[in-house]
Formats: C-alpha cells, structure tokens, sequence
C-alpha cells in the first residue's frame, strides 16, 4: 500500500468509519461528522475539481479560519492528484498574499468568507488564477467566482461515460508527489515555499506515534494556524491516523471575538490535548494566576504552597519523585484534589497533556503545568522537516530540553566546517529522514544550500545532553556577537526575563561585535500602572517615571551578582543598558511573524537609532531622555 496521504484517510475510514472526526460549532452547539461522512465530502468536492479540470502536479491555494471545510477542501485537493498550497489568515498586506499565490502559480483557491476580499482585490494581477471556491456564500458572484457545492455538483456525473474512474486517480497519486507547497514567514528575504510530500507527512506521522500514544477516544481543539505544518502533521494527520476527533474553534465576528471563544471550547470540548506556542502557553498561565488571586489571598496562600511543593517534587521531570521527595506524594495528592483539580476543570477536565512546537518553552512554563498536572512537552521541529524532529513525552521528559529524537530519523551536531560533534559539544542540528522536505519550490540555490546529501542543515544551534535529550539554543542567525568573537544565543535570557519579570513583556537583546551588550524592552504598562497606583504615585509624573526605570534596571540586577537569579548567565550577555519601546512586537507591525518568533532583523532595523544611542555615555545610563519620552508614550 501506497504511504500517501489519501491511503492513509482511507485506511482510517476503514477502520473507524462511525468514530466522530470532525467536530464544529456553527451556532450556538457543536455538532459532529464522522470518518465515513467526511469521505463523501471529500469524494464529491474531489470529483468536482477534476470536472473543472484539476490535474496532477496542479497547485491549489487555501486561505480559511479553521473549520470542517478546511480539512475536506485539503484533502480533496490531494485526491485530485494536486497539491494544497495553504496560506495563513494573519496575512494582510496584499503584497504577501500576491507574492505566494503569483509564485506558487496556483490554479484555484479556497477562501473563507472573511478572507475572499483580500483575494477580490488583487485577483486581476493574478493571471494562473482561474477559480476562486468560496467556502460561504456571498450576495453576488463574479465570473471567476464560485461556491464550493457548486463545485461539488460538477462533479457529481462527471466518471459516467469516462475511461477512467475517481478511484484511478486517487490511487495514481504518489508517495513522493508535493502535498503542500508550505510558504516559510519571509522574515529575511522573499518567502521560500517548502515542497512537503505525501511521505513526508505520513514517515513524521509515524515517527510521532512513536513518542505519543494516541488513541480513538482522543479529541483535541485545534487552537493553532491550521496552515502550519505543526497542525497538519499533530493536529490533523496524527488524529485521522489513530481514528481520534479534531475540534475547531467557534469563529467570531472579529478576531478578538475568536480569541474570547477559544477557553468557551475548550469547556465545551473538553480535549484530550492541546498543541501550543509560548505566546498561548503564557496567557494561560496568566488566566490560571489570575482567576486564583480573584479567589481571595488564602486560595492563593494555598496555591503558591502547593506549587512550591509541587516544582521541589517534580524537579527537572527526569529525576522527579526520586529519594526523598516521595515523602510528599500523599501532601500533594491532598492539594491535587483542593487546588489543582480545579485548575484542570477550566481546560474541561480531561487534559492529559499540551505539546508544545514553534518555538522555545520557557523552563518555568515547563514547570509550571508539570505542577498544576497538565504537562507542557516541549517539542521542537522546522516546516523543512514537516515539522516534528524531537520532543519530550510521557515516559521520557526533561525541563529544558527539545526531548528525545523521533524514530527513524538520524540527527547529528555539526561545526561550522560539517564536521560532527561529540555529545555535550554545542553546533548546527543536522537531520536526515523521510520526513525531510522534497526542497524550495521554484528556489534551486536556497534548496542546495539547505539540503546536502540528504542531509538538512537547520541553521539552528544545539547540543545533546549526557541522557540524550536535545537542547536546542536558537537561531545561528539571531547569535549575540562580542567584540572579541564570542558567540551566544539570547533566547533564554530574553525568555527569563519576560517570564520572572511582570514588569517587562517581551525583550530583545543586541550584540553584533560590540563591548557590551544592549536590550529592548516592551513593557507591561497595566502591570506598571498597579504598582505605581499602589505606591500612590502619580501615574504621569516625572517622580513616576524614575521609579519605573528604577523598578526595571532592579529587575535587570537580579541576574548579575548578588541578585535572585545570579549565575543563570555569563553576565556579559546580560543588557548593560535598555531602551524602553513605546510599541508592542506584533504581527500587525511586522516585529513578530505568523508563530509569534520576534523578527530580529526588522526590530533591528526599526531602532537603529535607539541601538546606537546606547553605545553612547549618555544612553548607557538607563536614566536617559528618550526612556523618559517613551515612558510618557507608554503610560500617559
């Protein structure tokens, strides 16, 4: 049997024909298809597009908020012999979207109601597009335009008096044929779209399976970009593999009215697990905490007790509940049922677990669900590798670490010149396996450069452990650079910082051959305006802004010696001096892309001047002019 993707839904309907594989909530319950439904979907909106002429090698894009229809309308584009060229909704500037789909010469799209007038305005600089499907439907069709049960009714008599049949075409669809042309953010130069076969998908599938056990009674809400590969391969293959149930979340009218749905579903679905980001994985630590202070100061006494009881129990996830510690077992089952327990009903009860991909966890988030009993597994991957390379699991954790290898994949540490490394020695992630792209499409240089020998070269840096777990420690591109040569990765001390400080919400470091290095901070103003309120001072005074740049260089200090947090890091990477930023990193403003990684290039460009300045006497003290200016920008 062929290992493409269409063999493997079939196989699943097979097997679990009346399991529930779509769940979705057009009004106000969700209501359930199952593995057999979804295939006469699919079957009908497949033969429809081969009516209109859709053939192998054929590139269709799909641009959609999450929902039933996204999953039929990918998986009849592969049944068709094409390839899905799925675009994320959080692209806005028409530039963007033009660039991928003129690029990806893609002959169709799919469009979600709430996406097409972007499409409708730049359709006519698009001369390969010749269909738009609506996937909801509108007032007035153009001529281009149609609804997706129109498409379906096409192709309804359409194999009656054909030499071949629905079944040859599926069935000729090959393991090594492009599934997805995955388009990365773009964050450097033009986006490179990444050619993700059938095999690729179905090998990382497998792979997966190997760390997590997923079972048919499985039901998670997809709260993730479905356009990503993370959420194709965990959230939608790995789930149609094992016969388990996909939710999606209820779509509002706005963005923010989506956001608001997202922990209603989560009651209301009340997943197995959950995929997610840091940027997701700290606001629900933030709602945890807030909803426990709202209960009063002796449930929250409470709560920091049996956190602190429960962070000494765990200790680092791979040597938890070892000597000692096993004292405290029956304590914490008592504060398990009292604290705990109720924490857990707010994610429907049944959470077993988060994955977390995208980007690096931060140790104390790790620790943090480990000890309220809903572990975060930090995972790690890249699009290239579609996407899953390692992660931590049930049976084998450790805080810190991107977790074991998956199965049948060959990693490797590397120098600069290729040369492999010894265990502990800190170089370049270099993998090689089925799960590896096909390549960049339409980008033969960038394609050479990334994959050698089979072999793809991640550009990220890292080490294994003395226990064989992965520690990943960032981009070779985002490395601080002394003047002496000197090179470092900030991730972990830019995630420190945000994450010990409620004072401060995001942080780059910058260091590019210089003597010292330098940060910017965003900070949190709601967090600044209660402590300046509790300390009765007014808010828009200049008293009030020596304080809050007191506060924050205080926080800083707590890393170097004699602080809270000394010898973390070496201090030399620690900020001599920061810049305070009127303006959050955000995807709206280009500082943030689509996983909410900070674009290092861009912020870089954008404050030059403020880089710059504190390379400066006067800027080296934090006590400078332009921190005063953007504090009044920030809390006036």
């Amino acid at each position: 049997m062929k290992k493409t993707i269409p063999y493997l839904f079939e196989e699943s309907v097979k097997k679990f024909a009346n399991n529930i594989f779509l769940w979705e909530k057009p009004d106000d319950k969700y209501i359930g298809t199952t593995y057999a439904e979804v295939k006469k979907s699919v079957y009908k909106l497949a033969s429809g597009l081969i009516a209109y002429g859709i053939q192998k090698g054929d590139n269709i894009a799909l641009i959609a908020e999450g929902r039933n229809d996204w999953v039929i309308s990918e998986l009849a584009i592969l049944y068709a012999g094409a390839a899905d060229v799925p675009l994320s909704v959080k692209l806005l500037e028409a530039a963007d979207l033009k660039f991928r789909l003129k690029h990806s010469e893609s002959k169709m799209i799919f469009v979600s109601g709430k996406q097409y007038k972007k499409i409708r305005e730049i359709k006519n600089e698009l001369p390969k597009l010749e269909k738009i499907v609506l996937l909801d439907p509108i007032e007035k069709y153009e001529e281009d335009e149609i609804h997706i049960e129109n498409i379906c009714k096409k192709g309804e008599n359409y194999f009656d008096d054909k030499n071949i049949s629905f079944d040859d075409i599926w069935q000729n669809v090959e393991e090594n044929d492009v599934a997805n042309i995955s388009y990365t953010s773009g964050t450097t130069a033009d986006p490179k779209g990444i050619m993700l076969s059938h095999r690729n998908y179905t090998a990382n599938v497998d792979q997966g399976s190997g760390l997590f056990e997923v079972l048919e009674s499985f039901i998670t809400l997809l709260i993730l970009p479905w356009d990503h590969s993370f959420a194709h391969t965990v959230g939608i293959y790995t789930i149609m593999k094992n016969g388990a149930s996909l939710a999606s979340i209820k779509v509002g009218k706005t963005a923010n009215e989506t956001l608001r749905n997202i922990p209603i579903n989560i009651k209301e679905i009340k997943p197995t697990f959950l995929l997610t980001v840091p940027a997701l994985a700290k606001n629900f630590k933030k709602n945890i905490e807030k909803g426990i202070r709202e209960k009063g100061a002796f449930v929250e006494m409470l709560f920091k007790t049996a956190m602190k009881l429960a962070y000494d129990f765990n200790g680092n996830g791979w040597n938890h509940a070892k000597g000692i510690k096993k004292l405290n077992k029956a304590l914490l089952w008592i504060f398990d049922k009292i604290i705990f327990k109720k924490v857990r009903e707010g994610f429907g009860g049944n959470l077993k677990f988060f994955v977390g991909g995208g980007a690096l966890l931060d140790v104390e988030l790790q620790k943090f669900f480990y000890a309220v009993g809903m572990p975060m597994y930090q995972g790690y991957g890249l699009s290239e590798s579609s996407p899953v390379i390692s992660s931590n699991n049930p049976d084998e954790h450790k805080f810190g670490t991107s977790g074991k290898i998956v199965e049948n994949l060959e990693c490797k540490i590397c120098d600069e010149k290729g040369n492999s490394l010894l265990k502990g020695e800190t170089g370049e992630i270099v993998v090689k396996g089925e799960n590896i792209m096909l390549g960049y499409w339409e980008n033969e240089t960038t394609t050479k450069e990334t994959l050698k020998d089979g072999w793809l070269h991640t550009g990220d840096l890292g080490y294994f452990d003395k226990d064989d777990f992965l520690v990943v420690l960032g981009r070779f591109k985002s490395l601080l650079i002394s003047g002496d040569g000197e090179k470092y990765s900030p991730e972990g001390i830019e995630e420190a910082m945000v994450e010990q400080s409620k004072y401060i919400d995001q942080v780059m470091l910058y260091n590019n051959q210089n003597s010292y290095t330098v940060g910017l901070f965003v900070l949190n103003k709601e967090a600044i305006k209660r402590f300046l309120k509790e300390k009765n001072i007014n808010i828009e005074s200049e008293k009030s802004f020596e304080i809050v740049l007191k506060l924050l260089r205080d926080e800083r200090n707590e890393y170097y010696k004699g602080g809270k947090y000394a010898d973390m890091f070496s201090e030399r990477w620690l900020p001599s001096s920061f810049a305070i930023l009127d303006e959050a990193f955000s995807e709206q403003n280009r500082m943030m892309n689509s996983t909410m990684k900070m674009v290092r290039k861009k912020i870089t460009e954008k404050y030059k001047d403020r880089i710059e300045l504190m390379y400066t006497t006067e800027a080296k003290d934090v006590f400078n002019e332009k921190n005063f200016n953007a504090l009044r920008e920030v809390l006036c």
